[in-house]
């Protein structure tokens, strides 16, 4: 479990390195006025970068248990720990709601 939260963290890195270089990559390949050999040039370069630099490989995960499923963004806790901590009164601003 906690291997799955390290991975994501390298992820997490190699994904801000290369995010300026994958959108430069990216924008050469989808301008039309440019030639296409210099599009296709591109195009391998962005092939030869590391997948895991790719935003889309990003899992949201929660920071405490790694649990892939159920992810409340805004907290960055599974929806399990998310329930658990505002009964406990540990999240301010958070109540439980009845009626």
């Amino acid at each position: 479990m906690i291997s799955w939260i390290e991975r994501d963290k390298k992820r997490r890195q190699l994904v801000a390195k290369y995010e300026l270089k994958r959108l430069q990559l990216k924008t050469i390949i989808h301008t039309q006025s440019l030639p296409k050999d210099v599009r296709w040039n591109a195009s391998l370069k962005l092939a030869k970068l590391p997948r895991n630099s790719s935003k889309i490989r990003i899992r949201n995960r929660c920071v405490i248990t790694g649990r892939s499923r159920g992810v409340y963004r805004f907290f960055k806790m599974s929806r399990i720990l998310l329930r658990q901590y505002a009964s406990s009164g540990l999240l301010p601003g958070v109540k439980k709601s009845s009626w």
